[in-house]
């Protein structure tokens, strides 16, 4: 489905989080971003990961590793919490299923609105008591 400028917009302030990858650490770490070092495993070059957050903060260190000439490597993925299947569903848009919900609760209201008012009226309620008196045998 069409992701909406409001469903982009929580998947990049609250989902998403940008992963990079260097050989070396890096001299200064700025705020907002954390360090980890990766485990020592054969064959993967890179051993030391930044979590970023935020969108500048990324740009910002990746302009520093940039200027260092150190070699990194960057992916988005998404952040492992309890809300992100809620914010962000898999091939869906959080904006037309909230539309939908309230499209389906305003039809229902008036469905039951309608048949409040209708069961209020002496006539209908005559009918519907003779109908099961009749069914009743």
């Amino acid at each position: 489905m069409q992701l909406t400028r409001f469903d982009r917009w929580l998947r990049e302030r609250f989902v998403y989080e940008t992963h990079i990858k260097t050989l070396r650490p890096a001299e200064a770490i700025p705020k907002g971003i954390r360090a980890e070092d990766l485990p020592d495993v054969p064959g993967v070059r890179y051993k030391h990961l930044y979590i970023a957050r935020n969108n500048k903060t990324a740009d910002a260190f990746i302009t520093s590793l940039k200027d260092a000439n150190l070699m990194f490597f960057t992916s988005v993925v998404d952040r492992k919490s309890w809300f992100v299947p809620w914010i962000a569903p898999s091939h869906k848009s959080l904006t037309w299923i909230l539309a939908w919900i309230v499209i389906a609760c305003i039809s229902v209201g008036f469905v039951i609105m309608y048949l409040v008012d209708l069961l209020s009226q002496p006539q209908i309620r005559q009918m519907l008591s003779e109908a099961l008196d009749t069914l009743r045998g």
